[in-house]
């Protein structure tokens, strides 16, 4: 895993996992911060993004839609973030028009990183967020559609994210398997299901 650099979601990003990235693996880091950090989401946010001359701009049409993407990146050693070995900061506005119904949406996305301004442009950053947003957006909708994620009544506390993990867990352990479609390899293994999904987990 050395000189790996590994993306996350806001799930995975928590102190003890950049530690272990960085000091025991000797790897980097790219992490999203979303509002379950809450000190550490609010720094970055209030940092000057409008001073930053590092900058990159995307723009590309798929799926239905137009995107345009506005990555701006900022050295943050010594302004006070308290977040291991975190060096840079990443900011992405993210603005996308569904081409049939013109409808606009917005979202602003926040990231760190261990990753100097010599090992990593904004460009490079820019393509690192954007594939963590490719794999993360593929097993959302698996979560939703497969699982109906977004109905469920598990909001209490570590509940949401215990059970996206083991979402997670689930869909990766099915597609190592060779099951690219999760809800058939689902009912594979619940035709047999004191056995198979043991299997799965190469349990014996």
């Amino acid at each position: 895993m050395s000189g790996v650099t590994v993306t996350a979601d806001a799930l995975h990003t928590q102190r003890d996992h950049a530690r272990y990235l960085v000091e025991e693996k000797n790897a980097h880091y790219l992490l999203v911060v979303k509002a379950n950090q809450p000190g550490l989401h609010r720094g970055l946010r209030a940092l000057p993004w409008k001073e930053v001359t590092a900058r990159r701009y995307d723009r590309e049409m798929s799926h239905g839609r137009k995107e345009t993407r506005a990555t701006r990146v900022l050295t943050i050693t010594g302004l006070g973030l308290d977040f291991p070995h975190a060096v840079q900061a990443v900011r992405v506005l993210r603005h996308r028009t569904d081409l049939k119904s013109g409808k606009c949406s917005r979202q602003t996305i926040y990231a760190i990183t261990d990753l100097t301004s010599q090992q990593a442009s904004p460009q490079r950053l820019s393509r690192l967020a954007r594939s963590q947003w490719t794999i993360e957006n593929r097993l959302r909708f698996v979560r939703d559609t497969t699982f109906g994620e977004d109905a469920s009544k598990i909001r209490t506390g570590h509940g949401p994210e215990n059970m996206a993990t083991l979402r997670n867990l689930a869909i990766n352990t099915l597609r190592q398997h060779g099951h690219h479609n999760i809800a058939a390899g689902l009912r594979h293994a619940s035709y047999d299901p004191f056995n198979r999904p043991l299997d799965l987990l190469d349990i014996p």
